[in-house]
C-alpha cells in the first residue's frame, strides 16, 4: 500500500518474516545488496556504520551502468523498531530528506512502514514511491 501528499510518500508491506529479521535486512550491506535497489538494477555496493551519526552508502547500477548512489546519515536507531535517516543522491541531489521506516511486530510478521518527506517536488516523489514500492517488494520475496 502507498499514499503520499505534497512532498512526502508513505509505503507499506507485510513481510513474514521477524521484526529481527527484516531489521537486518535493512541494516546489513550483505542483505541490502540483495534487494535494496528498484527491479531491473543491481546494488554494486553497500556500506553502513549503524550508529547514530553514522553514515551509509547504497550504490545502486542499471543494466546499462547508470549509477544512482544513496547516501545519508542515521538519525535514530531503535532495533528492530524503528530507523530515522537522511537521503540523497550523490549523483544527483535532490537536497536532503528524511526516511522513517517502522518495523511493527504482527506476531510472526512484519508491517513495515516507510515514509519518506521533505521532497523538492512531486517528481521526485512518485519516482522515489515507485522505487520504494519496487525495493519491497524485492525485500519481501528475499524474506520469503
Amino acid at each position: 500500500m502507498s499514499t503520499g501528499t505534497g512532498t512526502s510518500l508513505r509505503v507499506s508491506r507485510v513481510i513474514k518474516a521477524s521484526p529481527e529479521e527484516v531489521f537486518a535486512a535493512w541494516t546489513q550491506p550483505e542483505h541490502l545488496k540483495r534487494w535494496s535497489c528498484p527491479e531491473g538494477m543491481e546494488v554494486g555496493d553497500a556500506q553502513v556504520d549503524l550508529t547514530v551519526g553514522g553514515r551509509y552508502l547504497i550504490r545502486m547500477e542499471s543494466p546499462q551502468g547508470k549509477v544512482h548512489t544513496a547516501v545519508g546519515v542515521y538519525r535514530e536507531i531503535e532495533r528492530p523498531s524503528r530507523l530515522v535517516y537522511t537521503w540523497d543522491w550523490e549523483e544527483e541531489s535532490i537536497g536532503e530528506t528524511i526516511v522513517t521506516v517502522e518495523f511493527n511486530d504482527l506476531d510472526g510478521s512484519t508491517e513495515v512502514v516507510l515514509t519518506h518527506e521533505l521532497f523538492p517536488n512531486a517528481e521526485a516523489k512518485v519516482g522515489h514511491e515507485e522505487g520504494w514500492t519496487s525495493c519491497l517488494g524485492r525485500l519481501e520475496k528475499l524474506l520469503a
